[in-house]
């Protein structure tokens, strides 16, 4: 498609992007998380630094995402050696 030009407020400061139409929702969706994460941690926490939280905030979004992707790697190791044993089955069965 396109690109468009938007402006993205993260922390209290705004960055001006551009990006592809396509991607303009996910990006806006992935700011609002940011603040909602910055605003809880703000809460529960005697933090108050912008860049301390920012830092709290990336450790929590980045752990959760190498969870999910070893979560996912396990899921698909499993996956694998279900199909190679169906694939045996099959292999003894048509031999028959």
């Amino acid at each position: 498609m396109g690109e468009i030009s938007i402006k993205i407020n993260i922390a209290d400061r705004v960055y001006p992007l551009r990006v592809d139409i396509e991607e303009e929702e996910v990006i806006r969706h992935a700011a609002k998380l940011i603040n909602e994460k910055i605003k809880e941690l703000q809460d529960n926490y005697a933090v108050r630094d912008k860049q301390d939280l920012l830092s709290m905030c990336v450790l929590q979004y980045a752990t959760g995402m190498i969870k999910a992707e070893r979560n996912a790697q396990q899921h698909e190791e499993g996956l694998e050696e279900r199909i190679h044993e169906l694939d045996h089955v099959l292999t003894e069965f048509f031999k028959k």
